[in-house]
């Protein structure tokens, strides 16, 4: 345990909030809902700064914060505002408690089975279970068409083949932002996967606001090796976003989170 004078608060709860932040995005389902339990977690270890040396590790502790808040909340999701996010929270209703949440912590933001299980209060083979459950049960409940923008030919086959593998279908892949446009416009996709720096020097996150103003709501992945440039808190961020080097389990989670819960919000570049 460690001590808490041991603990510089704000630099701790600094260096992780951002990942809280993205975490509580895709669990509500759009930034300002996560946000404001991000707000609610921050508000109790200002209150009791203990909580945030409850376990071993700092950043368990403050997600461990967020899940009783959460939990106790009854875990709501945003209120629906257009038809997309409306049927995304009714199939909701049909999971198995937590066991998104515990996806989430497991292959989004890289918590072991362990630190799962410190988290959300259970024992490490319920954990699991619950993991392998989420998995199930996103994974068979939608099926739709992809597009790739990723200018990297083998970072782009890698990941079709992992949506693929998914029974989802790869529609195309762009390596630009016209690209990107155009094929959007040909066959409009019901999920978006992107890279930030594209071939051109144009920019995936200007790709999306593009397609994502002619055609509306459509879930968006962001995978990339600066989720610095979009963990800001300055502007809209997306739900779901990848670190580079990623796994395909983080792959295949995001994929069956954006496509069963699919409220990302437009992104102003």
């Amino acid at each position: 345990m460690l001590a808490l004078e041991s603990v510089d608060l704000s630099a701790t709860v600094a260096r992780h909030l951002p990942y809280l932040r993205r975490y509580a995005r895709a669990l509500t389902g759009n930034q300002s809902s996560g946000d404001r339990y991000a707000v609610a977690v921050l508000e109790s270890i200002v209150a009791d700064p203990g909580l945030l040396v409850a376990h071993a590790e700092p950043k368990v502790s403050l997600f461990a914060v967020f899940h009783s808040i959460w939990s106790t909340s009854g875990a709501p999701v945003a209120e629906a505002d257009d038809l997309i996010s409306g049927a995304a929270q009714a199939h909701m209703a049909g999971l198995t408690l937590n066991s998104r949440e515990a996806l989430l912590l497991n292959t989004v933001e890289g918590f072991d089975q362990a630190q799962v299980a410190e988290i959300m209060g259970v024992d490490v083979a319920e954990a699991q279970h619950l993991i392998d459950v989420a998995v199930e049960e996103m994974e068979r409940s939608v099926r739709g068409s992809v597009l790739v923008i990723e200018d990297e030919a083998i970072i782009a086959m890698d990941i079709a083949a992992i949506v693929e593998g998914m029974g989802h279908r790869v529609t195309s892949n762009a390596r630009t932002r016209a690209e990107a446009v155009d094929m959007a416009a040909a066959e409009p996709p019901d999920l978006i996967l992107a890279d930030i720096q594209l071939a051109d020097n144009s920019s995936g996150v200007d790709a999306v606001n593009d397609i994502l103003a002619q055609f509306g709501a459509i879930p968006v992945i962001f995978i990339t090796a600066f989720p610095e440039r979009l963990l800001t808190g300055e502007r809209p961020e997306p739900a779901f976003l990848i670190n580079k080097p990623y796994t395909e389990e983080q792959v295949r989670s995001a994929v069956s989170q954006a496509m069963f819960f699919s409220s990302t919000e437009t992104l102003r570049a």
